[in-house]
């Protein structure tokens, strides 16, 4: 059978656009002599849904896009992801179209997503039809990850997914399908979703594997695509590429800021450049994205900021080719403390005044969004967002945060690939110089945190991997530094739960698939 594999890139509730871009591939993969062409889980309305999938008129809208689309489906079979209305609430289902005809629902019956069990119900699973001869096992969403016991008669596997991105996912998702091929003696097809829906991002990577678990077909990742797969012919095989995580993840946050912009109709971006490698990579990832000349950058030195750091800054950004503005703030900052005066004066100074001048940062760039239709992005990294270090509503405000899921080790990673490939946009001073927010004379981040190999490398172990601290610390890391990261990360939940949206590239987000309770004693019990 000639299977297309269609893998697009959806919006979540434009029904006009979506339905038209899978007529369209319905068109081509005619076109192409294809049997049947598969879209993914979710195609119709897009995904995640979240609250959307409770309202009837959503479920009204895919259906009616369903209809329209089965009216294209004259000498092919069509099998599309939608969400449609069970017997106790919103099922996630693949519809099965042929000669122009609705023919059947399969329903995904494992919600395992924790984002996805407030919105979905379980449907009826996997299902078993003819189509063009050959009888398809058609599997939707996490039903692949269940022990199926497909029967003998099943010539083929057809998987419709939805899985996002994650650093290390495409190769073990690679792998996976490989063994589920190999296991049940099948050849095997799955689609993905790709592209970004604000901070979910779906990398594509669609692929087909022969009965023998090798694969036949792999599709591109972070872009569209669509090819054929003949499961009749000896088709030849191909390696599995090696994945370079880091430029995996350049890739998944160019692919998702730009179509945060494209889907929420932003154009231009602006953030606050410092100097330090955190806004030199969303700089030169936002260039990349958006296009150099739509992101505007503000150097916003104050007295203590260092002269290099503002020669750095202004060197990215004429390297860069983006519109750049150093406006000083010692000027703002000398108003509000002196004002301040009758509240605060007398106390030496500390992180009161240290977080004034973050704040008036802030108001400068809200200023620039609110006066000529800029979006803010948001610098921050992982490292900092897990222990709290960054100003409330001064680091942490933007609309987006597209590296704040990456530790600072990750940034500088990531930092190194741009240059590889953009030519030294970001100058060699930032990557060697000692981090540091420059709030005082003479400060450095080492002089609050472990060195960020040393923090990255306990937080790693207690956000990813779930480790206790007693692990941690018979792992060979020394106990008061463990004790004091671990009550920093718990103690700063109040500020991640204020933060923007943040690209989700790790296999644990904050706020997401890592979440404490804001108001907990946990810390109290020793180890």
């Amino acid at each position: 059978m000639k299977i297309a594999v269609a893998q697009l890139d959806y919006t979540i509730g434009d029904f006009e656009y979506d339905k038209l871009r899978i007529i369209e591939s319905i068109a081509r993969s005619k076109a192409l002599g294809a049997d049947l062409v598969v879209f993914a889980q979710g195609a119709i309305g897009g995904t995640p849904g979240y609250d959307l999938l409770r309202k009837y008129t959503y479920l009204e809208h895919a259906e009616e896009a369903l209809v329209e689309i089965a009216s294209h489906c004259d000498d092919i079979s069509v099998l599309v992801g939608l969400p449609i209305q069970g017997d106790g609430g919103t099922v996630s289902a693949a519809a099965m179209i042929r000669n122009r005809r609705i023919e059947h629902f399969i329903g995904k019956r494992q919600i395992s997503s924790r984002e996805e069990k407030p919105y979905l119900v379980a449907g009826g699973g996997i299902k078993n039809l003819r189509i063009a001869g050959e009888k398809v096992a058609i599997v939707v969403g996490d039903d692949i990850t269940l022990d199926n016991d497909y029967s003998p008669n099943v010539d083929i596997i057809v998987s419709l997914t939805a899985h996002p991105y994650c650093r290390g996912i495409v190769e073990k998702r690679y792998n996976f399908y490989s063994r589920v091929a190999y296991t049940a003696g099948r050849p095997v097809v799955y689609v993905n979703q790709v592209g970004g829906q604000t901070d979910v991002l779906f990398d594509g990577s669609s692929a087909a594997f022969n009965a023998r678990g090798e694969a036949i077909c792999l599709l591109k990742s972070f872009e569209e695509d669509l090819r054929i797969v003949d499961t009749r012919a000896d088709a030849p095989t191909m390696p599995i590429p090696p994945q370079d995580k880091t430029a995996n993840v350049f890739h998944a946050m160019r692919m998702g800021l730009a179509d945060y912009f494209r889907k929420n109709g932003f154009t231009k971006a602006c953030l606050g450049m410092s100097g330090g490698i955190d806004s030199a990579v969303v700089a030169a990832m936002a260039a990349e994205a958006l296009g150099a000349q739509n992101v505007r950058l503000l150097m916003m030195p104050s007295q203590f900021s260092s002269d290099h750091s503002v020669d750095d800054a202004v060197e990215m950004a004429e390297r860069m080719g983006s519109p750049y503005d150093v406006i000083p703030i010692t000027e703002a900052y000398k108003a509000i403390t002196e004002t301040m005066l009758p509240v605060v004066g007398g106390t030496r100074f500390g992180i009161t005044e240290e977080n004034v001048q973050s704040r008036i940062r802030a108001v400068m760039l809200m200023a620039l969004s609110n006066k000529w239709g800029y979006t803010v992005l948001n610098c921050a990294n992982k490292s900092e967002s897990a222990v709290g270090y960054g100003t409330l509503y001064g680091d942490t405000i933007g609309a987006i945060s597209i590296a704040g899921d990456l530790y600072k080790s990750e940034i500088y990673d990531l930092a190194r690939y741009i240059n590889k490939v953009r030519g030294g946009v970001i100058p060699e001073n930032i990557l060697l110089k000692e981090p540091s927010a420059e709030l005082h004379p003479g400060q450095l981040d080492s002089d609050r945190l472990p060195t960020y190999e040393v923090l990255d490398a306990i937080l790693y172990r207690m956000i990813e991997k779930g480790q206790h601290r007693e692990e941690i610390i018979n792992a060979g890391f020394d106990a008061t530094t463990v004790m004091r990261v671990h009550d920093m990360l718990l103690r700063n939940e109040y500020k991640r739960r204020q933060g923007c949206p943040v690209f989700r590239l790790s296999t644990a987000p904050l706020g997401k698939e890592f979440i404490m309770p804001l108001t907990n004693k946990y810390g109290d019990y020793g180890l």
